[in-house]
């Protein structure tokens, strides 16, 4: 029977020729006609009717659920985005190949979308002898899923009109699923329920590999989207199928893939048991992958690497003393080490400001310890306070603020330092207060509140040398902004 005519009899129109054929094969006929290629848009619009004339019962019954299964397998697969070579440095350019695969997606996806309505209705009808739909969902779920997060963001491979229908399709899978969100589809209602993410993962899984994740362009971007939608405490069970992808991402030589991975492996330190963590030595292997990555120059790299070491050290400081180390082997150390030695040499403001913005975390993390590295750290914040980084002087506040952070923890080495430390501040209060450039007024406040904060702090240490030192800049100082300055840190008590 022909496909229009198989049509006018799940209509009720009348069969031309008998009974209608089992929907397995019909189902199967038809993946077998879009695995072919040719003709794919006239077969997925027959497909649209045909699915929706179709009777749950017909539909839904006999083997149909296992046939459902493979022809949602080959529709994803008909609209995937174009295979590239293993080893190329940059998706394939052709802008055609890539507006024909949006177009097949939005196609696909309307198919979906009406296999989607039509389970709803005959989950609704179950008890009126329709089949059950529950292993049919079970089945396709999972593969839909996967193509919906293919097309949902912008991509190369995308379009308005595919984003669209990827979306709807989201929403779709949700409510059938009885949920409420995309997390709860993927996770579970609750603790005890396993929701969609092990499926999905069973099924990215087979491309997650060393020699395939590069073939198909969708399949890193599709779970670096899925999996920050899996959160603590439902995390932690699938950390053997979600951390040796996020590493693999993370160890390609290209730096939108290792960023990537960084942030993948951020989103599981977050929320994965820190015991899980160090169970097999896995924090280990995570600290030396993202500690490898500090030798690289792009400041993208280094913040995400840096945020996700910090949130990583205070695992690896509890293992350590869980196994009675000695001091002497911590990583916050080892970090702030080689973080200072770049520091140091660096002339980049991208790559400084980056350093400055996350150095007070590693002065608050080591706290009176920080004293280990006060001879370097202390060239560095002289260095870094003579240079104008720019209209938002990330760089010069973050130095400040570590400059804070540095007196409050180790205020028994300040008093030596004190000479070099007044000039560089009151050097640094007057280039701000004399630029003419770019500096909006706010930045010159907060540079200005936090020199002289730092002039407080170091007056409180050096129990009041500060004040006798600046009692003849203050009183020859004709500069009110700066005076204002001066004049707080000589009535601060």
């Amino acid at each position: 029977m022909e496909l229009s005519g198989l049509v006018r009899a799940l209509r009720l129109e009348g069969p031309r020729d008998g009974q209608p054929p089992p929907a397995e094969q019909v189902l199967l006929q038809l993946g077998l006609l879009l695995s072919q290629g040719p003709g794919g848009a006239g077969v997925l619009r027959d497909l649209g009717v045909l699915i929706e004339a179709a009777d749950g019962q017909w539909l839904f019954g006999g083997r149909s659920p296992a046939a459902l299964g493979e022809l949602v397998a080959v529709l994803s697969g008909h609209a995937a985005p174009p295979k590239q070579e293993q080893d190329a440095a940059d998706l394939p350019g052709e802008d055609s190949a890539y507006a024909a695969t949006a177009e097949r997606a939005a196609d696909v996806g309307s198919v979906f979308l009406r296999l989607l309505e039509k389970l709803e209705v005959a989950k609704a009808q179950e008890s009126l002898g329709v089949p059950m739909v529950g292993p049919i969902l079970a089945r396709v779920m999972a593969p839909i899923y996967i193509f919906a997060a293919t097309h949902v963001v912008e991509r190369p491979w995308t379009n308005a009109r595919s984003q669209s229908v990827a979306q709807e399709l989201l929403t779709s899978l949700v409510r059938a699923a009885d949920c409420g969100s995309v997390a709860e589809f993927l996770r579970g209602k609750d603790e005890d329920e396993e929701g969609r993410f092990a499926a999905v993962m069973g099924i990215l899984k087979q491309e997650l590999t060393k020699d395939m994740w590069k073939r198909n362009p969708a399949t890193k971007f599709v779970f670096s989207w899925t999996l920050p939608h899996v959160t603590r405490p439902w995390l932690g069970r699938y950390l053997e199928r979600v951390l040796p992808p996020s590493l693999l991402i993370s160890d390609d030589y290209r730096e939108e893939n290792k960023i990537l991975g960084v942030r993948c492996l951020h989103h599981i330190i977050l929320n994965v048991p820190a015991a899980d963590l160090c169970q097999f030595n896995r924090a280990q292997v995570v600290y030396h992958a993202l500690y490898n990555h500090l030798y690289s120059r792009e400041a993208p790299l280094i913040q995400a690497v840096l945020l996700c070491l910090l949130d990583l050290l205070p695992i690896l400081e509890r293992a350590r003393r869980q196994q009675k180390l000695p001091r002497p082997t911590a990583a916050c150390d080892e970090v702030l080490q080689l973080v200072l030695t770049h520091m140091e040499a660096e002339h980049r403001l991208a790559l400084r400001r980056v350093y400055a913005k996350a150095l007070p975390a590693f002065v608050q993390r080591l706290g009176i310890l920080i004293a280990r590295h006060l001879k370097r750290l202390e060239r560095i914040i002289l260095g870094y306070l003579e240079v104008c980084d720019g209209p938002e002087e990330e760089a010069r506040l973050g130095i400040l603020e570590t400059l804070q952070s540095t007196i409050e923890h180790a205020w028994p080495r300040m008093p030596c330092r004190l000479p070099v430390l007044l000039k560089a501040l009151l050097r640094m209060m007057w280039d701000v207060h004399t630029d003419r450039g770019s500096t909006p007024e706010s930045v010159k406040t907060a540079l200005l509140q936090g020199a002289t904060q730092c002039l407080i702090l170091l007056d409180r240490c050096s129990e009041g040398q500060v004040k006798v030192l600046l009692e003849g800049v203050y009183s020859s100082c004709e500069e009110n902004r700066v005076r204002e300055c001066l004049r707080q840190v000589q009535e601060n008590t």
